[in-house]
């Protein structure tokens, strides 16, 4: 039986369970030949971001990109700016890996750990020109809202890594978790202000790619909500 949390070291409440699905053999092969060129491994230490993208162009981090197709379109879309991508499945790594080799990205590096780990100990304070947040978890119980991502701590942590004038791009298909990442955002208006007026939601913007989850939502008549927030 695990040792129960101490006060002292209290046990981390995660955003997301880890589902170890297994591995196409397109994804075990990306990972063995392109890891090693697009993969960071994450020690706990402060990322020199320009060193290991070759360049100095502005960074884009997306928390928790899934299995990184929009990722990947909006890196190929826009070659001037370089895209980070974070997430935790070992298959949706894989799967951006490939796309990465596909679409011939060279603006792209990734990541597979905790994000949150990552921005508070591995990137340096207004490093980053805007961070995207796509359909996180919705954690729809009640019991469960305490492990939703974007709470204040998180908010601080963004201001932290995003430079003035950058953004943050939150979007979610969960009216009310809409609701209350609109309350977060907004709790901090010396911080961020909200880029389509106060309390109000964007549409959606053309370089965020329409997911095929999303068409099928739309149809049966599911409302998606976007959230870009400025740093002032």
């Amino acid at each position: 039986m695990p040792d129960s949390p101490s006060p002292e070291h209290p046990r981390k409440i995660r955003s997301y369970v880890l589902r170890e699905g297994r591995l196409t053999a397109g994804q075990e092969r990306a990972f063995e030949t392109l890891w090693p060129k697009f993969g960071i491994d994450f020690a706990g230490q402060a990322l020199d971001l320009p060193a290991l993208f070759g360049n100095d162009s502005p960074i884009r981090l997306e928390i928790g990109f899934g299995n990184g197709e929009s990722l990947a379109q909006m890196a190929a879309g826009d070659p001037d700016n370089n895209y980070l991508g974070i997430e935790v499945h070992r298959p949706g790594v894989g799967h951006l890996l490939m796309k990465i080799e596909e679409l011939g990205l060279g603006n792209v590096r990734v990541m597979r750990h905790d994000a949150v780990e990552v921005l508070e100990k591995g990137i340096a304070t207004a490093a980053l020109q805007g961070v995207f947040l796509f359909f996180p978890d919705p954690w729809h119980k009640k019991r469960h809202h305490k492990r939703r991502i974007l709470k204040s701590s998180l908010v601080k942590e963004l201001a932290r890594v995003i430079r003035p004038g950058g953004f943050f791009h939150a979007a979610t298909d969960w009216e009310h978790y809409a609701a209350q990442m609109m309350e977060v955002l907004s709790e901090a208006p010396e911080l961020f202000s909200n880029s389509a007026g106060s309390g109000q939601f964007t549409a959606r913007p053309d370089y965020r790619p329409l997911t095929k989850f999303e068409q099928r939502g739309q149809r049966l008549g599911h409302g998606v909500w976007d959230l870009i927030f400025m740093r002032r």
